[in-house]
């Protein structure tokens, strides 16, 4: 890894002498903690080192919101929604702050890194204790050390960040989890705020990589997923470790790992290597999640997405040609601004010509600082609602299509909880995603059984387990 990229040792010495201090300090207090996560798998990921910092500080995860002493906001500002959220949920504290000035309270992640946006919630929100960036997540102990000192704290760094290792990780997973393997974004899409707010590309060292899965296997985990936010331009090791090959590494060197995935790929940098260490990598999963976001080739152009929808259906097919039994899903904006029913018709056309394993579909929402967000001929809120309820219709009548052709076929299932709502049916993932239910209890949580697929109900399959 290029060194001006990794964080300083002197920087993580410091982070490390903090916790220690904190934790000799809070030791009688028995300090409870809870952090509440939007967005992405990124930003759970990023939670799940807060939680790991905060535990090696001495911090007990609460049982509940209402008993936690600490209260971290880790905060998503990729679509509107998600923000005011944040801040309504922010404001529901302010009484219980008033009555308790002792709770402390953190506001982190994504929305922090906007222009200006920790100073304008500090005047908001006079009683939050901390705001720090994505960037400043390593320094966490020395922020949370001057927070409990009723220093009021505002820590956003440079957006071109540097890479933390080593952070302590308390997994919220039993069987599977994630591992980071690149972070930030150079693709600049137009409607999109995650290059300005995590930065430019930086991808960690394989080696480094593949010490985090296997320390996660030996920990017990079968599945694990490779996160970026465009893992296909994975550049590893000053650029000698591309993405295909950084899978084969990880695939041969830990053996004890039963099934790999990641996310997301970005369909411009989908290359043929990656189609075959999918097709040749047994423990591969055989599942790729390829954001489309439009099936037309105007819009796509207008989102700066650098690809056309003939050249997504050409990989499409090579896909299905190299791996026949990969399933796909997608993400798929409507109504990005200019588009016509024309263009909507054509992203209907794609995906029926596609016939996605899911698809999660959003309205467009302008985020601002993108380029997107001041173009002209931005679509009424109402043709969006139209526009994504036909969308998610035709999507339900497809998948319902594509599942019957499993009935009947045989599948290894990755047991990820139990609904008992009526008989207790066990559910999970067979490798190409597809969610299975079966007869079953709590007791087969974090195995893998081969189930036989007998029936198609909405958007899952139903099986009964042969071993």
């Amino acid at each position: 890894m290029r060194k001006d990229i990794l964080i300083s040792e002197a920087e993580m010495a410091a982070a490390r002498a903090a916790a220690g201090r904190v934790k000799e300090e809070i030791a009688p207090l028995g300090l409870t903690y809870h952090i509440e996560s939007y967005g992405c798998q990124m930003n759970d990921h990023d939670s799940e080192k807060l939680a790991g910092m905060l535990e090696e500080m001495g911090c007990t995860k609460a049982a509940d919101k209402a008993d936690a002493q600490v209260i971290l906001f880790n905060t998503c500002c990729v679509r509107e929604h998600a923000e005011q959220r944040v801040y309504g949920n922010i404001g529901a504290l302010k009484k219980r702050k008033d009555e308790n000035p002792g709770l402390l309270i953190g506001v982190c992640g994504c929305m922090m890194q906007q222009k200006a946006a920790g100073d304008k919630l500090f005047r908001r929100f006079p009683f939050v204790d901390m705001v720090f960036g994505t960037n400043e997540l390593h320094r966490f102990p020395n922020i949370f050390e001057s927070a409990l000192h009723e220093e009021r704290i505002l820590a956003v760094r440079d957006i071109d960040g540097e890479i933390a290792e080593g952070l302590p990780v308390l997994r919220s997973g039993t069987f599977s989890t994630n591992v980071t393997i690149a972070y930030g974004c150079d693709n600049f899409c137009s409607y999109c705020i995650v290059p300005y707010v995590r930065g430019r590309e930086r991808s960690r060292d394989s080696g480094a990589i593949v010490e985090e899965v296997r320390s996660v296997a030996a920990a017990g985990f079968k599945e694990v997923t490779l996160l970026g936010q465009n893992v296909n331009s994975y550049s590893g090791d000053d650029g000698v470790t591309d993405f295909p090959t950084l899978l084969r590494v990880v695939h041969d060197s830990v053996p004890d790992m039963n099934r790999i995935r990641f996310m997301t790929s970005h369909p411009k940098d989908l290359s043929p290597a990656l189609m075959d260490a999918i097709a040749e990598l047994p423990r591969v999963c055989k599942h790729i999640h390829l954001p489309v976001q439009s099936g037309s080739n105007r819009i796509l152009r207008l989102m700066n997405r650098r690809y056309t929808r003939e050249n997504y259906m050409d990989e499409v097919a090579e896909l299905r040609r190299k791996v026949p039994d990969i399933e796909l899903t997608t993400d798929i904006i409507v109504g990005f601004p200019g588009e016509t029913e024309e263009d909507f018709q054509d992203t209907l056309d794609l995906i029926k010509q596609v016939g996605y394993s899911a698809a999660f579909t959003f309205m467009y929402s302008p985020r601002k600082g993108t380029a997107a967000a001041s173009m002209a001929e931005q679509v009424p809120d109402e043709v969006k609602h139209d526009r994504l309820q036909r969308l998610n219709a035709l999507q339900a009548e497809i998948l319902k299509e594509g599942n019957l052709k499993y009935i009947g076929r045989t599948g290894e299932v990755l047991v990820e909880g139990c609904d008992r709502r009526a008989e207790p049916m066990a559910y999970g993932k067979l490798s190409n995603f597809k969610m299975v239910y079966f007869p079953g209890g709590e007791e087969l949580i974090g195995s893998l059984r081969t189930v036989e697929i007998t029936a198609n109900q909405n958007n899952s399959l139903i099986g009964r387990l042969i071993d």
